[in-house]
C-alpha cells in the first residue's frame, strides 16, 4: 500500500510539471509573437506563474478573500487564454492589436496585484472589553420593626435609622486600567483631572461603579 501511494504522488507531481512546462512554454510563445523577445519573453510565464501562486498561498493561508480570488481568476485566465491563443485559435504571425496591448500591459497589472497580495494583510483592532457591571441587589433592606409597647409604659423615643455603608464594588483591573488611559488622555487634553460624571459617560458605567474608579484614581 505504501508503494502504490508513493507512485500516486509520484504520477501526480510528474503531471503537475509537465502542465507547467507546457503553460511556461506557451506563454513564452505569446509574449514572443507580442514582440518581447530575448529574456522579456521568458519574463512573462514566470510574472504569470508566480501571480497564480501568490494568489493560491493567499487563499489557503488566510481563508477566502476578494482579493485573494480575483488576482487567482485573473492570474489563471492569463494562463488559460495563452494556452488557447497558441492552439491556432489566432495568427500568431500577425497578433491583433488588444493582444499586444495586454502582453504590454501585463507587468504594471502583474506589479500591482503582487503587491496588493504580500501588504494589504488587514489587522484586526482588538475592541475593549466591555465594563462588567457588578450584581447590585434591587430591593432595599426593610428596616427592623418597632417594637410595640406594653400599655402603662412610657413609649421609647423614636430614633433615626443610622445610613447604612454600603462598601464600594470591586472594580476589574482591565477597567481600571482602561479608565487611567481615559483619565491620562483627559489630563493631556485639557490640562485638569478628569470629572465623574465625564469618566462615568466616557467609560458607559453607573454612577456608584464611576464613583468607585474615581476613588482608585484619586
Amino acid at each position: 500500500m505504501g508503494a502504490r501511494h508513493g507512485l500516486r504522488i509520484d504520477a501526480v507531481l510528474i503531471q503537475a510539471v509537465i502542465a507547467g512546462a507546457l503553460s511556461f512554454a506557451h506563454l513564452h510563445d505569446l509574449a514572443a509573437a507580442a514582440g518581447q523577445d530575448g529574456w522579456k519573453a521568458w519574463a512573462y510565464p514566470v510574472s504569470v506563474d508566480l501571480l497564480l501562486v501568490a494568489a493560491w498561498r493567499r487563499l489557503r493561508s488566510e481563508g477566502p478573500s476578494r482579493l485573494a480570488w480575483c488576482w487567482f481568476l485573473v492570474a489563471l485566465f492569463a494562463s488559460l487564454g495563452a494556452n488557447v491563443a497558441t492552439a491556432g485559435f489566432l495568427d500568431l504571425t500577425h497578433p491583433p492589436a488588444p493582444l499586444r496591448l495586454g502582453i504590454a500591459g501585463w507587468p504594471a497589472l502583474a506589479f500591482l496585484g503582487g503587491t496588493l497580495l504580500a501588504h494589504s494583510s488587514a489587522v484586526d483592532t482588538e475592541p475593549v472589553p466591555p465594563a462588567p457591571v457588578p450584581d447590585t441587589p434591587d430591593a432595599e433592606p426593610r428596616p427592623p420593626e418597632a417594637a410595640v409597647p406594653e400599655p402603662g409604659s412610657a413609649p421609647a423615643p423614636i430614633e433615626a435609622p443610622a445610613p447604612a455603608s454600603t462598601p464600594p464594588p470591586p472594580v476589574p483591573a482591565v477597567l481600571l486600567d482602561h479608565a487611567r488611559k481615559v483619565a491620562d488622555e483627559y489630563r493631556a487634553r485639557t490640562g485638569s483631572p478628569i470629572d465623574t460624571d465625564t469618566l462615568r459617560s466616557r467609560l458607559g458605567v453607573p454612577p456608584h461603579l464611576a464613583d468607585a474608579i474615581a476613588s482608585h484614581l484619586a
